[in-house]
């Protein structure tokens, strides 16, 4: 199974230095997730499957999160940039086709895969490769729901999102393919990037006003927060059906 080509195409020259400063604002804040979800497993090889231009990368070797890490996309230019910025504890980064991840079983103490699954036409076959080399993952994606999400369809395709998730409905999907959830955030943009987001004032000044009553009621963030980033484990036991 690979990426279709139609997808291989969009992404292989999507990333720019055009929008570096923005990727690496929003990459400091999904770093911080992750290294609050990674606090009790101290991972030292680690790799980052989807890296894209190595934001996170670069925060997480910057904080010495890891001595070890690696990254894999399947964008050519995303991983030219990569090995421009010349990451410290970066050990390798490679292109892969999508599915298959070329490293052998367990080779990693943790996996990233933060703000991919909603661009991935086949989620389960990504999810179990992901599970084949690592013990630990940390996901993250976004969450997009409302009961009108196919009212968006051409804004959130123009994203690259082809998958939409509520927290629960990424849970749901996690455990269906045995993964034990240990730990997990309900993430509210900060203001700076409310800021980069919206550019008009009104659509700011509206969208923190949301996440103002969002941070007020718990059980609101936990059904539709800006992100949903989630600590899992494989487990040694199936899910059975019927």
């Amino acid at each position: 199974m690979e990426v279709s080509e139609s997808l291989q195409q969009a992404y292989s020259a999507q990333y720019t230095s055009a929008i570096t400063a923005w990727r690496s604002l929003a990459a400091k804040h999904k770093a911080n997730n992750i290294v609050q979800l990674a606090s009790s497993i101290k991972p030292i090889k680690v790799l980052e499957v989807g890296c894209g231009e190595g934001s996170i990368l670069k925060w997480l070797s910057d904080w010495n999160f890891s001595t070890e890490l690696y990254g894999i996309d399947i964008s050519e230019s995303g991983i030219e940039i990569v090995k421009s910025k010349k990451i410290t504890h970066l050990k390798d980064v490679v292109h892969f086709d999508g599915y298959h991840i070329p490293f052998d079983d367990n080779y990693f103490d943790l996996i990233i895969c933060s703000h991919v699954m909603e661009h991935v036409e086949h989620e389960r076959s990504l999810l179990r490769e992901i599970q084949r080399v690592a013990q630990h993952q940390i996901f993250e994606v976004p969450i997009d729901f409302s009961f009108y999400v196919d009212r968006k369809f051409n804004h959130f395709l123009g994203y690259g999102h082809i998958n939409i998730y509520t927290p629960a409905l990424f849970r749901f999907l996690l455990k269906t393919e045995n993964f034990n959830i240990l730990k997990d955030i309900n993430y509210i943009y900060d203001d700076e990037v409310l800021k980069c987001i919206y550019k008009n004032k009104s659509g700011y000044l509206l969208q923190k006003i949301k996440n103002t009553v969002l941070r007020m009621f718990p059980y609101l963030r936990g059904i539709k927060p800006n992100s949903y980033a989630v600590l899992t484990e494989k487990s040694k036991h199936e899910v059975h059906i019927f």
